[in-house]
């Protein structure tokens, strides 16, 4: 007979060998990007255990409780409950927001046996919190099945029953307030789902802005209600370049865009993500799909239509004509309605003035900008001589009288809604005080905006644009893009450094890169020239650099690649040989 003494006995010793036969895993916090700080701390482990476990929150956070519930049921399998008040018998994972947390975008994570507590400097804190705790489990998972991983997606798929996370506190928040990527829809489109899955993908790098590029040469995306021709004839083209440079055009048709509702439900999507989309309507140049919807906004009057190649167009925007303001104004306050945004992304890149140099309105609106300028004394010359500038040419003398004064016609539009405008560095001479630069041809012109006073997002071409290739092998690799970034080029980015002075680093928001997808046909493609650099740039935008090793993060990030498999992101696989096909040419 057995005594209730011996069954207590069993029961424990049958405790013990399931403890032991399921292999508890134990997380690791050096994720991607890096905390600031890491704190291990004495004590026993939290068990995480889906039976025992129950996510807390107040209803102010039960979106971001709802995120911890779905990525911790991605690794566990499992289903935690939700509530609002601790309950008896169960640990808890508690997300709050709390005034000790200075930085708004800050974090602190504390672990103990008792439980997991994420409090944030704001709901934005939280989620970033949350992050951290997702990836510290995939990459106990990870730990127990390294040997597992390869290039299927299916890898990895074996979950350990529970996992032990060590007592730590991570006190954590962002290096730079602009974390951001881009997506060219324009010169190839991609639908709604995947538009949702690449913002997934900004979250899972702790990024809170996407620049989406709706308007260029190749195509008009963004539905104005005011101006339908701009998505009836200029969201679509009649063919498209075939090759690099080629005279082939395939003469397929190719478009589509996106309506009002389908846009503010992707804006709902990565607002619920603490990101904030700002869109980008290109002008005046790269608007040859406006123009072949409405010629007489150009210049000559046309007749254009919609753009195969790629590069830059001569026909811009007639800057003398009083209807293109209107048509200005109209395009931006439906897009504004769309998308809250503080920041609005004007473009102002690649405008050739050639067409200016040769229409009679935009001549006479030249000299008059040059009189003016006299009378002012503030052109060469002053007001008793003509204005000489032998070094430029005529292109030159015009662009830089009428690209300013076309710039500031649209700040003031959008000043007037409360609005910022961002431009492109060539926006930089004439632009207003009040306007943000991106920097994208180099650091330089960033540097000599931020010294100038004006706020600055770096994105030069040296180290952010993804478009270009990752290996100097390319015989194997899907895009015909030029130029050369490695992912350590990226890592090796500091967008703020030591030269420039301190009210000038105090003016460097960010940095983000760039997916021009003039030769990414797919979503995949997307994906591919994305990742893994994106990790590399989601360190650089949020890790401070005393603390930035590439060694180390190499290893942080095979880890990480884990989460790419989760999810069924492509990327490339050039860090690791091993997962790559054997021989490309025998399959």
């Amino acid at each position: 007979m057995i005594t209730k003494k011996y069954s207590y006995r069993l029961i424990g010793l049958l405790f013990i060998i399931c403890y032991l036969s399921v292999s508890p895993v134990r997380a690791q916090y050096d994720i991607v990007p890096l905390p600031q700080s890491i704190e291990m701390q004495k004590g026993e482990p939290f068990t995480l255990w889906n039976d025992l476990v129950e996510i807390v929150a107040p209803e102010e956070l039960k979106a971001e409780a709802d995120f911890l519930q779905a990525y911790l049921k991605d690794v566990t399998g499992g289903t935690l409950p939700l509530a609002q008040k601790r309950e008896k018998g169960k640990t808890y994972i508690e997300l709050v927001v709390s005034p000790k947390v200075k930085e708004s975008e800050g974090y602190v994570l504390t672990i103990n046996k008792k439980g997991i507590t994420i409090a944030g400097g704001s709901a934005a804190g939280v989620f970033y919190g949350i992050q951290t705790l997702r990836k510290a489990v995939v990459n106990a998972r990870q730990s127990q099945h390294v040997t597992e991983l390869t290039n299927h997606p299916s890898a990895s798929s074996a979950t350990p029953p529970f996992t032990l996370l060590n007592p730590v506190v991570i006190t954590d928040a962002p290096r730079f307030s602009w974390r951001g990527m881009h997506l060219d829809c324009s010169r190839h489109f991609f639908p709604v789902a995947f538009v949702k899955k690449f913002i997934d993908l900004l979250a899972l790098h702790n990024m809170n802005v996407f620049h989406w590029h709706l308007t260029d040469d190749q195509g008009w995306r963004i539905e104005i209600k005011k101006w339908p021709r701009l998505t009836t004839i200029g969201s679509q083209r009649s063919g498209t370049i075939i090759g690099t440079n080629s005279d082939l055009d395939d003469g397929i048709s190719y478009g589509g865009f996106y309506t009002q509702a389908e846009a503010r439900e992707i804006v709902a999507y990565a607002a619920a993500r603490h990101i904030t989309i700002v869109p980008e309507i290109d002008m005046p140049g790269h608007m040859l799909a406006a123009l072949a919807a409405y010629p007489e906004l150009g210049c000559t009057g046309g007749p254009y239509q919609v753009g195969h190649y790629w590069g830059v167009y001569k026909d811009v925007l007639c800057v003398s004509n009083p209807r293109v303001y209107e048509f200005v104004e109209d395009v931006l306050t439906e897009v504004m309605d769309i998308f809250p945004s503080e920041v609005i992304h004007i473009g102002g890149d690649e405008t050739p003035a050639e067409k200016w140099v040769h229409c009679e309105k935009c001549s006479k609106l030249y000299l008059k900008k040059v009189l003016q300028g006299r009378v002012a004394g503030q052109v060469e010359g002053g007001s008793d001589g003509p204005r000489t500038m032998p070094e430029f040419s005529p292109e030159e003398m015009v662009r830089s009288e009428l690209q300013p004064y076309f710039t500031n016609k649209v700040f003031n539009i959008l000043a007037s809604k409360g609005r910022r405008a961002l431009g492109w560095d060539e926006i930089l001479d004439g632009a207003p005080h009040d306007a943000m630069i991106m920097s994208w041809r180099g650091s330089a012109p960033g540097a000599k905006a931020a010294e100038a006073g004006h706020d600055v997002v770096m994105s030069p071409t040296t180290h952010c644009y993804f478009d270009y290739q990752q290996v100097k092998d390319t015989e194997f690799e899907p895009s015909r893009c030029g130029g050369f970034i490695p992912i350590e080029k990226v890592y090796a980015l500091d967008p703020a450094p030591d030269s420039l002075s301190v009210e000038a680093r105090s003016h460097i928001l960010g940095t983000q890169a760039n997916l021009w997808t003039e030769y990414m046909t797919n979503e995949q493609m997307v994906e591919y020239q994305a990742l893994p650099r994106m990790s590399a740039l989601a360190e650089v935008q949020w890790t401070q650099p005393a603390r930035k090793n590439y060694q180390a993060f190499l290893q942080r990030l095979t880890r990480f690649t884990s989460l790419f498999e989760q999810y069924h992101y492509t990327y490339a696989k050039h860090l690791w040989p091993d997962r790559q096909i054997p021989n490309r040419w025998q399959f």
